[in-house]
């Protein structure tokens, strides 16, 4: 399997570093955020990953040729020219994935010590053409799901917004917290509606009333969105050992 890392995001909570560094470089303990994810993806066999690069681009390619990947075979998908967020960063990236049956998608500032093999299984055993990581947590946003844990929404309880699949009603469904982590099948990168600059969230909302879109959830595991610069001090402290 290959993996796609969101990395080319302006880090605007992390300033005043992201002024003069991308937040994939951002550091935790010894190592960064970048090094941290390459290498927590080589403890479940993925040693193939692509990351897209845009806020201070040339740092992190200078960091992975010097440190040959730190052991991964890496891929650059280059979004210099405009940050397309993360649905057009996976759009940008489809190419790079021809072939495969299906891909990891996760966020660069985020850390879990989650066992992604468990993820990849569930969403095979299933059949869905996406499964999201998630967690019943506090946010101010929450992916809707029904008892069947398909997802038919999305919901900011703190600015009353709500999208629903047609056909779906609030009260009888969950809220759940997306922990930026997911498996798409191959089959999701040619039915993709947008483009240009756009959320990866957007692509699911638009899919889920026609296709089947799970929730894999693992509460209780540790996870930590890395977006100030209060979050690093306890990156380090949970996960900087490693």
């Amino acid at each position: 399997m290959k993996a796609l890392l969101f990395s080319a995001g302006l880090g605007t909570r992390l300033k005043p570093f992201t002024d003069h560094h991308p937040k994939a470089l951002a550091r935790i303990g010894n190592s960064t955020l970048l090094e941290w994810n390459i290498r927590w993806l080589q403890q479940f066999g993925i040693f193939d990953v692509v990351v897209n690069v845009h806020h201070f681009a040339d740092q992190i390619i200078e960091l992975l040729s010097r440190e040959q990947g730190f052991g991964s075979q890496i891929t650059i998908s280059d979004e210099r020219d405009a940050l397309l967020e993360t649905g057009g960063g996976l759009k940008k990236a489809a190419p790079f994935f021809a072939g495969q049956q299906d891909l990891l998608v996760l966020n660069v500032d985020i850390l879990s010590n989650t066992d992604i093999s468990e993820l990849i299984h569930a969403h095979r055993s299933q059949g869905a053409i996406a499964t999201l990581a998630v967690q019943q947590r506090t946010s101010s946003r929450y992916f809707l799901f029904d008892k069947n844990n398909c997802l038919k929404g999305w919901e900011n309880p703190q600015k009353s917004a709500l999208r629903l699949a047609e056909g779906a009603e609030r009260p009888e469904l969950k809220a759940r917290a997306f922990s930026g982590i997911q498996v798409i099948d191959q089959a999701l990168l040619h039915k993709i509606p947008f483009e240009g600059k756009f959320s990866i969230v957007d692509v699911y909302l638009d899919l889920c009333g026609k296709e089947k879109i799970m929730a894999w959830d693992h509460t209780g595991d540790q996870l930590l969105d890395v977006g100030k610069p209060e979050s690093l001090e306890l990156a380090t402290k949970l996960f900087g050992a490693r």
